[in-house]
């Protein structure tokens, strides 16, 4: 299996403050935006390969319940990978924080928290032919 990026997702009240620190001093691009309830959801900002995510607290309570219980705030982990099924059998005794999913989005994801507690997502997106 093997990993192919990681991305920090960034866990905050609203987005849009964040924007202009990206795009207008640093660069970065908006490649992927959703909206919720009226404004940014989430967000991906590229730049030169770098990703960097934003999500708001109401998306992920809105998305995934059982992390809006979480005393955890900040930064969240996503992986890609290759072999999400090898991960799946790597991390058989972990409890997920929700089923395995497919998303909108088109990754198949496990949600898990490491040992300390932080929030790991693994993501596999089909092959593009």
């Amino acid at each position: 299996m093997k990993m192919r990026r990681l991305t920090p997702v960034l866990l905050v009240d609203a987005i849009e403050p964040a924007l202009a620190f990206w795009t207008d001093k640093l660069g970065f691009s908006k490649t992927t935006e959703v909206p919720h309830e009226g404004r940014l959801g989430f967000v991906i900002l590229e730049r030169d390969g770098i990703e960097v995510m934003y999500q708001t607290k109401d998306s992920v309570a809105a998305d995934v319940p059982a992390l809006a219980q979480s005393p955890q705030r900040g930064t969240f982990l996503f992986f890609e990978v290759d072999d999400l099924d090898a991960v799946a059998t790597q991390l058989k005794d972990v409890t997920p924080v929700i089923p395995r999913r497919k998303t909108f989005y088109g990754a198949d994801e496990l949600v898990v928290r490491e040992p300390c507690g932080n929030v790991v997502t693994f993501a596999q997106f089909e092959k593009q032919t």
